[in-house]
């Protein structure tokens, strides 16, 4: 079995360091991978992914991450993908990597994801300029998922994004925010893949668990959901 461990939205800054790290040390003893799905900092300042980096560097298992709206808010995304990259933090956007566990090849493909809401109740490609760049944004990022995804022929198969695929793990959060917490896109990739398992964080006060209508399991890995350093899932044989 290949055991997963998951958060997100740990929103790191200066007076965070080693607050993670203590825990993490011994994370080869629960996990064979870690996965982080974005929002690494709290307002995407290379201080800040610094700090991220130094708490998720050198662990005894592989990283792997996506970024998260907060880790976008000073621009400088692409500078904090290259320091954790530096780091030996494999940071995926719209691209999948294939690790060895055990006898098993495991597969993650990650993206960022966006906002525009699910099935009835979503922003669609028409009209202003400024609504058909939001949800043409959603889309192309729906497009790399299933690109990555794709790639990869590995025995098992995890999706790991920073917004939300399915609106059961948004149930908390208030219902007018949803289509700023994911979109039904993610969800379609997933289930017309055939993923094992898909990640996300974002929605603070949601749920943990969900399923998509093609019965691919979801987790909500936010911090505040967990409430722990990390949580672990169990997939393969």
């Amino acid at each position: 079995m290949i055991r997963v461990a998951a958060v997100g939205d740990v929103h790191l800054g200066e007076d965070a360091r080693g607050r993670l790290r203590p825990a993490l040390d011994n994370l080869a003893g629960h996990a064979d991978v870690l996965l982080l799905a974005g929002d690494l900092t709290r307002h995407g300042a290379l201080d800040e992914a610094r700090v991220a980096a130094e708490e998720f560097a050198g662990l005894p298992v592989p990283v792997v991450a996506v970024l998260g709206n907060h880790d976008h808010h000073s621009d400088a995304a692409d500078d904090i993908a290259k320091l954790l990259e530096d780091s030996g933090i494999r940071v995926l956007e719209g691209e999948a990597v294939t690790l060895e566990v055990g006898d098993q090849r495991l597969g993650v493909a990650g993206v960022k994801g966006f906002g525009g809401g699910f099935a009835g109740k979503c922003a669609s490609n028409f009209g202003e300029r400024e609504m058909k760049a939001f949800v043409g944004h959603t889309i192309e990022r729906a497009d790399r998922l299933r690109a990555a995804l794709k790639t990869l022929d590995t025995d098992v198969r995890i999706a790991l994004t920073h917004y939300s695929p399915i609106p059961e793990t948004l149930r908390g959060e208030p219902p007018e925010i949803y289509p700023f917490l994911g979109c039904y896109q993610l969800g379609e990739v997933i289930d017309e893949c055939g993923v094992d398992l898909a990640i996300h964080g974002h929605a603070h006060f949601g749920c943990e668990q969900g399923v998509t209508p093609g019965g691919v399991r979801v987790r909500n890995v936010a911090q505040p959901v967990i409430r722990s350093a990390f949580a672990t899932y169990g997939l393969g044989s």
